[in-house]
């Protein structure tokens, strides 16, 4: 029952990483920043996934 969403949240983590890399070498951020624009994204997006799944099956 979890299955696709887990699925969906992996590749949807998967993709936004994805934009994420090309708009960091396409406004040329300096190396140094890299690491706390993934992070900060990856944190927001990981929040946005569990509060929907506790939406999606906890209500």
């Amino acid at each position: 029952m979890y299955l696709p969403f887990i699925v969906f949240s992996t590749l949807y983590l998967f993709v936004i990483n994805s934009m994420t890399n090309t708009l960091v070498v396409q406004k040329e951020i300096p190396e140094e920043k890299h690491g706390k624009i993934f992070r900060t994204i990856n944190v927001l997006i990981t929040i946005l996934i569990t509060s929907s799944f506790f939406r999606i099956f906890h209500t």
